[in-house]
C-alpha cells in the first residue's frame, strides 16, 4: 500500500495544470474554513479595523448587533450629530446625556454581552473608570457623560477617547441566532458546498486512474490508496483537511515537505525505536535467565542428545564447518609461521626447566667437549620434538580412527564433568552466577541505549532509502526514455 506523500508516483499523470489548480483551491478552501473557525473570537479586531468584512459575513453565521448596545452606540452617535450643530450648554446636549446616563445605568447592569464576552464588558468599566478615577462602574459611565466632566476635560478629546477605546469593544458585540434545534444559525456550508462538489468530482476521477493503472483493484481498495481525500468531504471536523490539502500541494511540487517529513519521522523513530529495543533486550536477556534458573542450559551443554531437533541450513552443520576451518588454518597455516618461536621455548624448557634439574648436568657442561655436546644435543631434541608434535597433531588429525577416539573421549570428558559437578552440587553456583552476569549487562548496557545511537541507525537507514529513492527515480527515468 502505497504511503500518502507517495501516492503521487501514480503515475506522473497529465494534466499537471489541473491538478495544480485542484490543490490551490483545496488551500484555498482550507483558509476559509480556519478564517471561519476563528471567526468568532476575532470578530472584535475585524469590527475595528475591517468594517466591510463584518457586515458582509455577520450574516453567514447568523450574527445581528445586539439591541442594547446598539441603541447606546446610536445614541452616543445622536450625541456627536448634537455638538457639531450646537454648544456644549444647551438643553438638547443635556437630554442627550441624560438619556446616555440612563442607557449606561441599564448596560451595567443587565450585562448584554454572552458568557464569552464578559472579559469585553470588563475591560470598558476598567477603561471608564482610569479615565474618569471613579471607584465604581457605574460612577465612571455617569461622570463621563456628565456636562461638567466634558466641559473640564474638552468634549472632542473624550469623544476622541471614546470612538479609539470604547467604541470598537460596544460595536463588537452581538446577538446570535439559533435555529429550531437550539443551534447557533451557520450558514457556512453554502460557501462550502461547491468546493465538496469540486472535490467529490476530483476523488472519483483519481480513483478512477488509479483502477486504470492498476486494474487488479476494484473501486473500494483503490479509494483506500487516497483515503486521505475524503477528510476533504467532511462538513464536520472540517480543520482535518489540513491534511488531505498538505499532501496535494507536496504532489504537485508547489511546497516541499520532505525535511520535515523527514525530521518528523526520525523523532518518532528515535523514540519509537529505542524503546522497543530496549523491551527486546531486556526480554531476550529474561528468557536467558530463565532458561539458566530451570537449568536448561546446562542439560544443553552437557547432554547434547536431549535438545530439540535443530533446523540446519543448506543441510549443513555450521558450528562443526567453522571448528574444521580453524583446526585447517591452524595447523596448516598458523603452525609453522610459529615454528621458530616455538622450538626456543622448547629449547628453554628443555635447557632451563628440565635438564638443569638433572643431578651433576650443570658440571657436564664445564668438561672439555661436553658442553657443546650438551648444547647440540639440547638443539637436535628440540627440533625433533617439535617436528614430532607437529607431525603427529597432523595425523592425529587426518586419522579417522583418531577422531573417533576424540570423540569418545569428549564424551567421557563430559559425562565426567557433569558427575562431579552434581556430585559437588556447583550447578546452582554455576546458574546463580550465570543470572547474576546476564543481570548485570541488562542494567549496564540494555538501559543505557542512548538515542546517539539509534540517531546514528536511522541516519544509516535514511541514507539506504534516499539511495533506493533515486535509483528508482533513474530506472523510471530510464523506462521512460526506451
Amino acid at each position: 500500500m502505497l504511503s500518502p506523500l507517495d501516492s503521487a508516483a501514480l503515475p506522473k499523470r497529465q494534466h499537471l495544470w489541473i491538478r495544480r489548480w485542484i490543490a490551490l483551491l483545496a488551500a484555498v478552501n482550507l483558509a476559509l474554513v480556519f478564517f471561519d473557525l476563528t471567526y468568532l473570537n476575532l470578530r472584535p479586531f475585524y469590527v475595528q479595523w475591517f468594517p466591510r468584512l463584518v457586515e458582509l459575513y455577520d450574516p453567514i453565521k447568523g450574527i445581528r448587533p445586539h439591541p442594547e448596545t446598539q441603541r447606546y452606540i446610536e445614541r452616543v452617535a445622536a450625541l456627536k450629530s448634537q455638538l457639531a450643530e450646537t454648544e456644549l450648554d444647551t438643553p438638547e446636549v443635556s437630554a442627550a446625556l441624560a438619556e446616555l446616563r440612563l442607557y449606561s445605568q441599564q448596560l451595567v447592569q443587565h450585562h448584554p454581552f454572552p458568557r464569552t464576552e464578559i472579559a469585553t464588558l470588563e475591560t470598558i468599566r476598567s477603561d471608564l473608570q482610569a479615565r474618569t478615577g471613579a471607584e465604581t462602574p457605574l460612577v465612571a459611565f455617569e461622570r463621563f457623560w456628565s456636562l461638567d466632566h466634558l466641559a473640564q476635560a474638552g468634549w472632542a478629546s473624550e469623544l476622541a477617547f471614546w470612538d479609539q477605546q470604547i467604541y470598537p469593544l460596544l460595536a463588537a458585540n452581538y446577538y446570535q441566532r439559533v435555529n429550531r434545534f437550539g443551534q447557533p444559525v451557520d450558514y457556512f456550508w453554502l460557501l462550502d458546498l461547491p468546493f465538496l462538489l469540486i472535490f467529490a468530482v476530483d476523488i472519483i476521477l483519481r480513483n478512477q486512474a488509479i483502477q486504470r493503472r492498476y486494474f487488479e483493484l476494484n473501486w473500494y481498495e483503490a479509494l483506500i490508496r487516497h483515503w486521505y481525500d475524503l477528510l476533504l468531504l467532511l462538513p464536520f471536523w472540517r480543520w482535518l483537511r489540513l491534511l488531505p490539502v498538505t499532501i496535494r500541494l507536496q504532489e504537485v511540487d508547489l511546497i516541499n515537505l520532505k525535511l520535515l517529513q523527514t525530521e518528523a519521522r526520525r523523532d518518532f523513530a528515535i523514540g519509537f525505536a529505542k524503546d522497543v529495543i530496549e523491551l527486546a533486550g531486556i526480554q531476550a536477556i529474561n528468557e536467558m535467565q530463565s532458561a539458566i534458573d530451570r537449568g536448561d542450559v546446562m542439560r544443553w551443554l552437557l547432554y547434547p542428545e536431549s535438545r530439540r531437533t535443530y533446523v540446519q541450513v543448506n543441510n549443513q552443520n555450521e558450528v562443526k564447518i567453522i571448528a574444521a576451518r580453524i583446526s585447517n588454518i591452524v595447523l596448516y597455516d598458523v603452525f609453522p609461521e610459529i615454528q621458530t618461536e616455538l622450538e626456543e621455548l622448547i629449547r628453554y624448557s628443555l635447557h632451563y626447566v628440565i635438564f638443569d634439574q638433572v643431578p651433576g648436568y650443570r658440571q657436564l657442561n664445564y668438561l672439555p667437549g661436553l658442553g657443546k655436546l650438551s648444547k647440540q644435543t639440547t638443539e637436535r631434541l628440540t627440533e625433533t620434538l617439535t617436528q614430532r608434535v607437529y607431525q603427529g597433531l597432523m595425523r592425529m588429525w587426518e586419522d579417522p580412527t583418531m577422531s573417533e577416539r576424540t570423540t569418545r573421549l569428549f564424551e567421557r570428558f563430559r559425562e565426567a564433568l557433569a558427575a562431579e559437578l552434581q556430585k559437588q552440587q556447583n550447578v546452582q553456583e554455576f546458574e546463580n552466577l550465570l543470572i547474576d552476569l546476564l543481570e548485570e549487562i541488562k542494567i549496564n548496557y540494555v538501559r543505557r541505549l542512548s538515542e546517539t545511537e539509534i540517531a546514528q541507525i536511522l541516519d544509516e537507514a535514511e541514507r539506504l532509502y534516499d539511495k533506493a529513492e533515486t535509483y528508482d527515480s533513474e530506472s523510471a527515468e530510464r523506462r521512460s526514455a526506451d
